[in-house]
This record gives C-alpha cells, structure tokens and sequence, in this order.
C-alpha cells in the first residue's frame, strides 16, 4: 500500500484518534506538509467514548496549531450503512464499508476545501487491513472527482514506535477497541 507521493503541501488527514494521528501529523510536519485534521467517525460507540476521542484529537492538533474539523456524529446512519453486516468478524465486509462511508466524507470535504489529497490515520492501526483501506481510500477518491487518496501505511518508518512514545508525552486517552460496538472487546 503506496501510491505517489503528493507534490502539493496540503493534505486533508482523515484522524480517527490523538495517539494515531500524532505521529503521522509529526512526520507530514517534519516533511514540509500542512496537514488539515478531519475528525469523521460515526462509527464511535458509546457517544461518551466518541466524545473523549473528538476532545483528545482537538486538543492535539489545537496544541499544535494545525486546522481541525469536525463532522457530524450520525451513529445512526453509520449503523443503517453496516446493516446486515453486525456479525462479521473484525477485517470483515462491516470494515471495509465503514472505511468506504468515512473515506468519501473525508474526500467531500477535502474537494470543499479545495484540497486535492487526502489520507487517513487508519492505515497507521495494525488492528486494520491496508487492502481495505486502500480499497475504501480509492472508491472514495472515485465517489468525489478532483481528489487523491494518498495511499501509505503509516505503520512503517518508526512510526509505530513514534506513536507509543507520543501517546505518554502528551498523554493521551489510549482506547482499547476501534470504536464501534461490534468491536468492544468482551
């Protein structure tokens, strides 16, 4: 999972959390980029959890004086978008729709604000199939003509261990699941 690497500055990150986006926001720094922070996850469940990582991602990027945009919380759209799908296991079809519904939103509003690139921090989570998300990323560029979904795996470079370390400095809220209830781990 690698495609081109952008030629313009401007990149819309689609963050799904503080300790994922910190390094990859680290590294887009560091290497003349200007990331946008988007903050589009109605998969979030329960509402109190979605609200603890929408503040930790705020304050992450406010710390940094980085641009961050929120979206609408609609969990129950996101929930009608997965029907039928409830019972597949983690990496099953239920994934790859939710990263399809979330990647064209972050496309949307990177065309709305005349960004043409955009990526995503969850192809930074081991828990998570870069063959989906890569897959999600280019239907959503398709879905929104004028974007580029900018393909990488965040996981390699260090960046990984650059997480973890970043995760203790700032403090960050660390979940335990990837967000929605059919993935709490019981």
């Amino acid at each position: 999972m690698e495609s081109e690497r952008p030629l313009t500055t401007d990149i819309l990150l689609h963050a799904c959390c503080a300790p994922c986006s910190s390094a990859i926001v680290e590294w887009m720094l560091n290497n003349g980029y200007r990331p946008t922070i988007f903050y589009y996850n109605p998969n979030i469940f329960p509402m109190e959890e979605y609200e603890i990582r929408k503040q930790e991602s705020k304050r992450h990027a406010e710390g940094l004086g980085i641009r961050w945009i929120d979206d609408d919380y609609d969990h129950d759209g996101w929930l009608g978008s997965v029907c039928g799908m409830e019972q597949e296991p983690e990496r099953g079809r239920r994934c790859e729709q939710c990263f399809t519904l979330r990647l064209t939103a972050a496309a949307r509003k990177a065309s709305e604000l005349g960004i043409e690139w955009f990526a995503t921090t969850l192809a930074s989570s081991r828990w998570k199939s870069l063959e989906q998300i890569e897959r999600a990323g280019l239907a959503a560029e398709q879905a929104v003509p004028g974007t580029r979904f900018w393909a990488r795996n965040w996981r390699k470079g260090g960046l990984q261990e650059r997480r973890n370390q970043l995760l203790k400095k700032y403090g960050f809220y660390n979940q335990q699941y990837c967000g929605c209830e059919f993935s709490i781990i019981k």
